[in-house]
Order: C-alpha cells, then sequence, then structure tokens
C-alpha cells in the first residue's frame, strides 16, 4: 500500500464537530478560543463558528507543550498585576500580623488539639452514664436512637457554651527581645 504524502490542509468544521473530534465539550472549546485557539470564522447572528482542524490541532501541541513546560500565556500586563496582587497579599499579610490577627499553624493546630480533647473527653465522660440509665429496658431501636442523639446533642450545647480554645492558647509567641516592646500597648 503506497501512502500518498499531501500537505495537511485539515478541514473546516463547526464548534460541536471540533469538539466532537477532540473529545472536550464545548466550554472547552468556548476556553480554547479565550486562549487563543485560531478561529477561521467567529459566529453570531445565523453565521456558525469555523475551525480548521490542522490549526487547532498545531494550536493544540503548542498549547500542551507551554503547559508541560510550565509557561504561562501572560502579557506583560497581566504580570504586573499578578506582581502587585501578590505585593498586597504580603502588605496585608503583614498588617493582619502587626494586629495580632493571625497565628502561626503550628500555634493554632496545638489549640485545636487541645479543644477537640476537650470534646472528646466530654463525649466520653458524660455519655455513656447518661445514655445507659435512659435506654435501661429499652428495646425499640428508634427510641434508642433518639435518645443517644438527644445526650449527644446535650453534651454538645454545653460544649458550645465554654471556650474550648482560651485566648491565651493563641496569643502570638514573641521571641524575648520583642514581649518587652508589646507589653505598654495592652
Amino acid at each position: 500500500m503506497v501512502v500518498k504524502k499531501t500537505k495537511n490542509r485539515g478541514r473546516e468544521v463547526n464548534r460541536t464537530e471540533l469538539a466532537e473530534i477532540n473529545g472536550v465539550s464545548l466550554p472547552t472549546v468556548e476556553s480554547w478560543v479565550r486562549r487563543g485557539c485560531p478561529v477561521v470564522q467567529r459566529g453570531g447572528r445565523g453565521r456558525a463558528w469555523q475551525f480548521n482542524t490542522a490549526e487547532v490541532r498545531n494550536w493544540r501541541e503548542d498549547d500542551i507543550r507551554a503547559e508541560a513546560s510550565n509557561a504561562t500565556h501572560a502579557n506583560k500586563d497581566e504580570l504586573l498585576l499578578r506582581k502587585l496582587r501578590a505585593e498586597t497579599e504580603q502588605v496585608e499579610l503583614d498588617l493582619a500580623k502587626a494586629r495580632e490577627q493571625v497565628v502561626p499553624v503550628d500555634q493554632f493546630e496545638r489549640a485545636m488539639t487541645k479543644a477537640f480533647g476537650e470534646v472528646r473527653a466530654g463525649l466520653r465522660n458524660a455519655l455513656p452514664g447518661r445514655v445507659a440509665r435512659r435506654l435501661l429496658g429499652e428495646s425499640d431501636e428508634t427510641k434508642m436512637k433518639e435518645v443517644m442523639l438527644d445526650e449527644v446533642d446535650q453534651i454538645l450545647l454545653v460544649l458550645s457554651d465554654s471556650d474550648l480554645i482560651h485566648e491565651s492558647d493563641l496569643e502570638i509567641e514573641d521571641d524575648e527581645e520583642g514581649d518587652d516592646e508589646g507589653a505598654d500597648s495592652e
């Protein structure tokens, strides 16, 4: 069998056909167009979108290569906006730290571990005795579930009224030289 080599010029297809050929959804094709996918004719008012399959295939190959190499499609303005956004976020984080509105993650984790320990202890210490008394002689499964849920809800209500995380658990731990500066401000 002899294969005739011809220049692959592709064929013109509409959006639906392009999506089917590439095994993607129409929103994906729309996303491609927004990112620069070549279009033979834009659709609208009775005109169908037209794409050349060879041009789209070449664009997709370039796009996939760029994504694989972590290359961005950002222009200079987009990069400047990203830089400005990052600088703004850093300033906001610094301000939140100065206002003592943030806590180091490890310190927060310790406080949460302590709080969950108190919840666990509250459930384990109170629930069995209270439920056992109310369920003594009960054989109706539905009633048993109601009693257990009621007791769990009551214990959680009591726990919600208590401070599981104390402010002292979240105070920012300063170095020794930084302690003297913050003492006068409170």
